[in-house]
């Protein structure tokens, strides 16, 4: 099988601590032959490190190098550059979250199925080993019924890059970390239609000065984004969401993890534990060993490899994609009277 041309656009930290490293793993089926950054010189100093061939300083042009991007920008861009890489002819593995809103994902979606190529989401919580499983015995809980969903951090806002620029990025705790949670979710719920969405903001911890912040500073005075989110949701098929995310919060310890509580049984999923009623007892079960890589980028990078040359189905389709920036925007339209 020829290899996958993959050309990186934007080479920060998401781009050298996740997808890179990935698509080097998976070098008898893929090689990266091309890198764009709006930082030439963070641009060919990538470039050099891992021998990759050609560096360009206007995305557009790294188009005719590849057979695929890895769109590694900050969120405002992430809708732009997709489009015009589908009218270049080329795949596309995205970022989270999906875009900046819902319309910009629609035309994102548009565009892949008018150029007839694929369109991932790097939604990679679903490759995590425990993920894959829970999706497996999902059948052990039956109909879900309430679903709680936990992505937290104690003193954790991100002071490097531009996660707490408003305009670049959309948002904070909820459109950056919460997303992988809820996506992961809705997933393992089979993504029913969501009827009723309802949500808070807050980010008065992060206004305050002199905070304590185990992931750099940031700028006190000038912080407006969301660093603590909570949400309920109602969807078609009777279920319900309670939701909450956070990069700063006055609690105990980070959580990060989706319960499901269904008509036959229930699942946690970090750590993979099922609970049943059989035989007149309670019954709670875990997985000693699961199956799967330890490191979830190596089968995002597979999967949108092999979906690229019809060898496999995405497991993050882009239509599920767009129903979390859906819920996204429609939490932060709930919440915005309240930051």
């Amino acid at each position: 099988m020829k290899k996958l041309r993959i050309g990186l656009i934007g080479v920060g930290g998401i781009a050298q601590g996740r997808h890179i490293p990935a698509f080097l793993q998976l070098s008898d089926i893929c090689e990266i032959t091309a890198v764009s950054d709006v930082n030439s010189e963070r641009a060919l100093a990538i470039a050099e490190k891992h021998s990759i061939p050609y560096v360009f300083a206007d995305y557009r042009d790294l188009f005719s190098k590849v057979d695929a991007v890895c769109i590694c920008t900050p969120n405002k861009f992430h809708a732009e550059i997709t489009i015009a890489a589908f009218e270049a002819g080329v795949h596309v593995l995205c970022e989270k979250p999906m875009a900046l809103n819902a319309d910009e994902c629609e035309a994102m979606i548009n565009a892949s199925q008018k150029a007839g190529k694929v369109l991932a989401i790097a939604y990679h919580y679903r490759f995590m080993k425990e993920a894959q499983a829970a999706k497996k015995v999902m059948g052990e809980v039956g109909t879900p019924l309430v679903v709680r969903v936990q992505a937290l951090r104690r003193r954790k806002v991100p002071g490097w890059g531009v996660f707490t620029n408003k305009d670049l990025q959309g948002g904070g705790s909820l459109i950056d970390f919460g997303c992988h949670l809820l996506d992961l979710a809705l997933w393992l719920m089979g993504n029913p239609k969501h009827i009723e969405v309802s949500g808070t903001t807050y980010n008065a911890l992060s206004r305050i000065p002199d905070q304590v912040n185990q992931w750099g500073t940031f700028d006190h005075e000038s912080f407006n984004v969301d660093d603590h989110v909570t949400a309920y949701m109602k969807f078609e098929n009777g279920a319900s969401m309670l939701f909450e995310t956070s990069w700063a919060a006055n609690i105990k310890d980070d959580v990060a993890n989706v319960s499901i509580s269904g008509v036959t049984g229930g699942i946690n999923v970090f750590p993979l534990e099922l609970y049943t009623s059989k035989n007149g007892m309670l019954l709670n079960s875990g997985a000693p060993w699961l199956p799967g890589e330890d490191d979830p980028d190596l089968p995002q990078a597979k999967n949108f490899i092999n979906a690229c040359v019809g060898l496999e189905e995405l497991v993050v389709k882009p239509e599920e994609a767009l129903q979390v920036s859906q819920i996204i925007d429609r939490i932060y339209e709930s919440g915005r009277n309240s930051l």
